[in-house]
């Protein structure tokens, strides 16, 4: 298990970026998606928790093949998705992805924003007080995403909002500006098998790091987008891009179902809300075990027959004459 805390700041404020996350969401969701591979929305709904009062359920499978590694590629079937489950209760927010093939493989992500630079040392206390982790801050002005996300829109140190006159943003830019928000982000990877487990969660922790990343500096980009809108216009919004996102992957209507009874998140169930969900199975998969029952080799007979000395005459083998005839123990 790999626990890492991630803080990143944005130039808006915790109640401008209910709207905004959302958004950015569901667009960036959109953008990363062609067919047969993005995320397909299968639930997305309303949601009551007796602790953190109203929110909104999601459920979506987010098929990623060819974004996986080559060493990944040779174990995973073809058609691989992970599976997302989130609970929304902003500003607090619970993220689980598992995946059936890999039984062992999780990553649960706990968030709170709040309005600060990323200064509270002590806001997963009741979660991870105990646990020692990294903390990792992201610029999204100043560090560096992959070559190919990057777009000079996309830009904070070039972008500057029409409707909000904020951007350009400089180095040292969290220090001074106003408003600022923080988005924490505790993330525990986890991947029990062995000869790979230090390998597969380092790679997965790389890859949250650039999504976080992205996703932020997309979210302040496109406020201009989202800036006006009432939570009602972005449902709608969100409704409309994931029956469109799920037509451009290759699934089409009806995509989203709607159950009565949505599943807890496991920091809900029973297990510390800083715990990955445990599958339910717990066998290994199926190319990391051994098989069961093997077939047997037959590339020899499984009996031999001998011929009868008394009938070896008529067989002709070498060495055997005629009148050759079976030796028999001398008598005493």
């Amino acid at each position: 298990m790999l626990l890492k805390e991630y803080r990143i700041c944005m130039p808006l404020t915790v109640d401008e970026y209910k709207i905004g996350q959302l958004y950015m969401i569901s667009k960036h969701s959109h953008e990363q998606s062609d067919r047969g591979e993005g995320v397909e929305v299968v639930q997305n709904e309303p949601f009551e928790d007796p602790h953190h009062g109203n929110g909104q359920f999601t459920e979506k499978r987010v098929y990623l093949n060819s974004k996986l590694p080559s060493w990944a590629r040779a174990v995973v079937p073809k058609i691989f998705y992970v599976t997302e489950k989130a609970w929304n209760y902003y500003p607090y927010t619970i993220t689980e992805y598992t995946c059936s093939f890999l039984p062992k493989f999780s990553i649960h992500i706990e968030t709170k924003y709040e309005d600060n630079k990323g200064s509270n040392d002590r806001i997963f206390d009741n979660e991870a007080k105990d646990l020692e982790r990294e903390v990792c801050f992201i610029d999204i002005a100043c560090d560096e995403i992959p070559e190919r996300y990057y777009k000079e829109s996309e830009d904070p140190k070039h972008f500057k909002s029409e409707k909000t006159g904020r951007g350009q943003l400089r180095e040292g830019w969290r220090d001074s500006h106003q408003p600022i928000m923080c988005s924490y982000k505790l993330v525990t990877v986890k991947f029990e098998v062995w000869g790979l487990q230090t390998r597969v969660e380092q790679f997965v922790h790389k890859v949250v790091r650039d999504i976080l990343l992205i996703g932020h500096r997309q979210a302040f980009a496109w406020v201009d987008e989202w800036y006006d809108m009432t939570m009602d216009e972005v449902r709608e919004f969100e409704r409309a891009t994931q029956e469109a996102t799920n037509r451009k992957i290759g699934v089409f209507p009806p995509a989203i179902s709607i159950s009565s009874i949505p599943l807890l998140p496991s920091s809900v169930r029973s297990a510390p809300s800083s715990a990955p969900s445990t599958p339910l199975s717990t066998d290994a998969p199926e190319f990391l075990s051994v098989p069961k029952d093997r077939p047997r080799k037959k590339s020899a007979p499984e009996t031999l027959t001998l011929p009868d000395p008394e009938k070896r005459a008529t067989l002709n083998l070498p060495g055997i004459h005629s009148s050759d005839k079976p030796c028999r123990p001398k008598l005493e």
